[in-house]
């Protein structure tokens, strides 16, 4: 009798593992996507700051703005 309860813990501790198994896969996943995020992030940042100076430059001829 005492290896039911071996074999069901065991059966738990499998079931556990593989499930951690896919949490790590999943989350790696999740740090891939987040980092390609994050770099078009920091494009469209450098577009937007490029409007600014652009516009900036427009005010300025139109005289709206003072150099």
């Amino acid at each position: 009798m005492s290896e039911g309860p071996d074999n069901i813990v065991l059966q738990y501790l499998r079931h556990i593992s593989t499930q951690v198994d896919r949490l790590v896969e999943e989350v790696s996943e999740i740090k891939v996507r987040l980092t390609n995020v994050e770099e078009n992030l920091v494009v469209l940042n450098r577009r937007m700051d490029r409007f600014e100076q652009r516009l900036d430059r427009i005010e300025i001829r139109l005289g709206l703005a003072e150099a």
